[in-house]
């Protein structure tokens, strides 16, 4: 089995050749409600899952990746996302900073998680729509998405730490954004 799937396939001895899940375009997306996340160039699938998982359970409409740059639906991904890549739609962009143009003209806030940023706050974005953007793992945002977002915020952190992972981070800031009052 491992030698027809692949060495790191999840499987418990059984497979099924099926069609990748139907991806709607962002307009129908965004008709649903909540945030939206923004992977810029976050390449791991065990992250992109939890990522989705955390996602899922904050009640985001949709997780939006780079089209080259990350990771394929995969086993791997799947088992993270833990059901939630069945509930939540994953769009592949072209060109992130062209997205987040389009979701900025949808009226949605667009914030990148930078850990130089303010302290991201759900109170204070209670009366706004956000996209929320995380960056690769280790070099974080690149230049052109930084600028195109409405503003940087980060993570309240004691203890020194500079960053976290970003599906750890990623679920703090969607708990954070849940916070409306």
């Amino acid at each position: 089995m491992d030698h027809l799937l692949g060495r790191d396939s999840v499987h418990q001895g059984a497979a099924l050749l099926a069609d990748p899940l139907a991806t709607p375009p962002l307009t129908q997306v965004l008709e649903r409600p909540g945030p939206v996340l923004v992977l810029d160039q976050v390449t791991d699938p065990r992250n992109v899952g939890a990522i989705m998982r955390s996602a899922a359970a904050f009640g985001a409409c949709a997780v939006i990746v780079q089209d080259r740059n990350a990771p394929e639906e995969s086993g791997a991904l799947a088992k993270a996302a833990s059901g939630a890549l069945e509930k939540l739609p994953l769009l592949r962009a072209v060109n992130i900073a062209r997205t987040l143009i389009a979701l900025k003209a949808a009226g949605l806030w667009v914030i990148g998680l930078d850990a130089g940023g303010d302290n991201l706050s759900g109170t204070a974005l209670a009366e706004r729509r956000v996209a929320l953007v995380l960056g690769a793992e280790g070099e974080g945002l690149r230049r052109l998405t930084r600028e195109t977002c409405d503003e940087v915020a980060g993570l309240s952190m004691a203890g020194g730490m500079e960053s976290l992972n970003v599906s750890a981070a990623a679920a703090i800031a969607m708990y954070e954004l849940s916070r409306k009052s």
